[in-house]
């Protein structure tokens, strides 16, 4: 069925109607009439197949279609089985938690963070204890102030009947990528740095050029003037 499915997705051959196409290769990608492209697929032996018909033109591929779709099958179950499972954990407070009990439920809302799952924390307020819903919102507020390291606010406290929700989602983890501005300061230092490392090596040279130059010179003057003694 799931075949079947794919199949219908793409055009290829003779079910692809339009003029012209755009023939993507390992050499590049060329423009070409559709009867021209199918001929050169009919003499490699394998198949055209439109993979962008939204393209102007569409994008096509000289590819046998059976391998085209295990492909494209294969690229869907990798991409499947990188997506991380997600659930939403609940922790629950009362308006009037102790501290004890608050940090124990600070410890595992690390944990579920830390493991890629949502956190929602909610506040229950059994009869009368709806007149202290300043404090649970304090209490909230806190919370999702302590798990900021791990965590950003998808929604802030709200009232819902006799429960006051937060909803926190895990900050993506993995290494943030550079801004261009900042790539191009940081290669800009890095040059930098060769430009004047490279100068101190030429300046050393000549330093060293210059000492053996003057005492070149002074040896010169000096057997010179014993010469001028002997004489």
């Amino acid at each position: 069925m799931k075949n079947d499915k794919m199949k219908l997705k793409y055009r290829v051959n003779e079910q692809i109607h339009v003029k012209e196409v755009r023939v993507v290769t390992e050499e590049g990608a060329e423009v070409m009439p559709t009867r021209k492209a199918m001929d050169m697929a009919h003499k490699e032996g394998v198949d055209l197949v439109e993979i962008s018909p939204n393209a102007q033109p569409p994008v096509c591929r000289l590819i046998d279609y059976s391998k085209f779709l295990y492909q494209q099958k294969k690229h869907q179950k990798e991409m499947k089985q990188k997506q991380v499972k997600q659930e939403v954990k609940e922790i629950r407070f009362g308006p009037q938690t102790d501290e004890h009990d608050y940090q124990f439920k600070l410890k595992h809302a690390q944990e579920f963070l830390s493991q890629g799952n949502k956190v929602r924390a909610y506040v229950f307020f059994r009869g009368r204890s709806i007149l202290f819903k300043e404090q649970g919102e304090v209490l909230l507020l806190r919370f999702a102030n302590d798990l900021e390291e791990l965590a950003k606010v998808e929604q802030l406290p709200r009232l819902e009947g006799k429960k006051m929700f937060l909803y926190l989602t895990p900050k993506k983890a993995g290494v943030t990528k550079k801004s261009q501005q900042r790539r191009d300061r940081e290669e800009a230092q890095n040059e930098a740095r060769e430009i004047a490392a490279r100068a101190e090596q030429v300046e050393k040279s000549v330093d060293n050029g210059l000492f053996a130059n003057m005492k070149n010179g002074a040896d010169v003057l000096s057997k010179l003037q014993i010469d001028k003694e002997e004489e």
